[in-house]
């Protein structure tokens, strides 16, 4: 039945032309930004999923960021009793020599002004070894070094001054004296080692728990692509598509709009 007032076809068309224009942005706004979920409404589970693996992925990056400053710290501490360890062997060295009958009180005197010497720097360097205007020595350190609360490495850093190396007392201006701080010296040497085994089994730790991290990062990261990430040849397959539907629904809005035009042939 032919009728002006009402044109259906026309409906239809404007009908069409609105919901494709709808994809046709949805698929240039994905290629310009290259994110398939630009709002909540494009995939509301997905968005979730993928807010969720950013979450994840920023904290693990941050984690692994933790760990590699625990590294550079406890590395600090290390080098810190390498010096304190070498003058240790000098101080051993020295008691040992003072130990010789064939020294004189004067001689043995000057050994132990450099015993002496020595000792003090231990204290030195025990509190004047810093990590980010923090004392290192005497300290328990904890690094997170997960994404959960709990998921942390510690480690107790002991004092390292002379005092709690037991050597602060020690002298080697007599015989007697210096086999005394042999014994106490090999103490204290023992006690830098095993406290440098400790950082260096931490260390180790870390840098595992790192690489491992960062390995879980990458998967994640992977997977919140397959989410997130715009696929361009979905996405510009369906620019082209859309676009198409554009200009044959324009063209066939446009021939609706006529046929009203031809109710004139039956009032002529």
């Amino acid at each position: 039945m032919p009728v002006i007032n009402t044109n259906v076809s026309a409906q239809y068309a404007q009908d069409a032309l609105k919901v494709n224009s709808k994809t046709m942005s949805s698929a240039m706004q994905q290629l310009a930004t290259g994110n398939r979920i630009n709002q909540a409404k494009d995939d509301a589970a997905g968005l979730s999923i993928g807010q969720n693996m950013t979450s994840q992925v920023r904290g693990l990056n941050q984690a692994v960021r933790n760990v590699n400053d625990g590294i550079n710290m406890l590395q600090t501490a290390d080098g810190a009793l390498v010096e304190t360890s070498n003058m240790l062997q000098r101080m051993r060295e020295l008691a040992v020599q003072s130990s010789n009958g064939t020294n004189s009180d004067s001689q043995r005197n000057y050994l132990n002004n450099e015993f002496s010497s020595l000792k003090t720097q231990i204290g030195n360097i025990a509190t004047q070894t810093t990590w980010n205007q923090a004392p290192v020595f005497s300290a328990t350190v904890v690094f997170q070094a997960g994404i959960l609360s709990g998921q942390t490495i510690s480690i107790a850093i002991g004092a390292m001054d002379a005092t709690a190396l037991s050597v602060d007392t020690n002298t080697i201006s007599t015989f007697a004296t210096a086999q005394s701080a042999i014994t106490q010296v090999d103490i204290a040497i023992e006690k830098v080692n095993n406290a440098r085994s400790g950082m260096g089994a931490t260390m180790n730790q870390l840098n595992y728990s790192a690489d491992n991290m960062t390995n879980i990062s990458t998967n994640i990261a992977a997977s919140r692509s397959t989410v997130m990430d715009t696929d361009y040849a979905t996405a510009s397959a369906t620019l082209s598509k859309s676009q198409i539907i554009q200009q044959a629904a324009t063209a066939m809005l446009a021939q609706a709009n006529q046929q009203p035009q031809s109710v004139l042939s039956l009032i002529k």
